[in-house]
């Protein structure tokens, strides 16, 4: 299989969040993929242990407040942006880019002061993608090209 080339930022859908154009930075920097969140708690719920979360948050134009639950998921520890481990939620998901569906792990992490919600890590680029720092929104212009014709 060839490798895709993508920028260093982009726009994916995330299909089972049911959001269809979020700003993505790939940062080859971290391992795991994050994405931003609040109200991120583990809750029992009908007996069941379950992490629940809100994406986003308010200020943010595809919020929904929609809470979202998960019951297979896992914990963590991650180095964040300024080196600290911190013990975070991972969840296994989907995300669509270039046209195609992959699996994605995300660690869920409140990045609410940060400009991009979303940071894919090279777990998911490893042997799929090749970053060109020269470019951007490479996949969200292929998408816009096939809506026009």
């Amino acid at each position: 299989m060839d490798k895709i080339i993508i920028g260093r930022k982009d726009k994916a859908e995330f299909p089972e969040f049911e959001i269809s154009e979020l700003d993505i930075k790939i940062d080859t920097g971290a391992y795991t993929s994050s994405i931003h969140c609040h109200h991120i708690e583990e809750k029992e719920i009908d007996g069941k242990t379950l992490l629940t979360f809100c994406l986003l948050d308010p200020s943010h134009p595809e919020y929904s407040e929609k809470l979202f639950k998960f019951s297979n998921y896992k914990r963590k520890l991650v180095k964040n942006s300024f080196g600290t481990s911190e013990n975070r939620f991972i969840l296994t998901t989907t995300i669509k880019i270039f046209g195609e569906i992959f699996p994605i792990e995300l660690s869920l992490s409140e990045r609410e002061n940060m400009k991009y919600p979303v940071l894919i890590g090279r777990k998911l680029l490893n042997k799929r993608f090749i970053v060109d720092s020269t470019k951007t929104n490479l996949s969200h212009k292929l998408k816009t090209k096939k809506l026009k014709d």
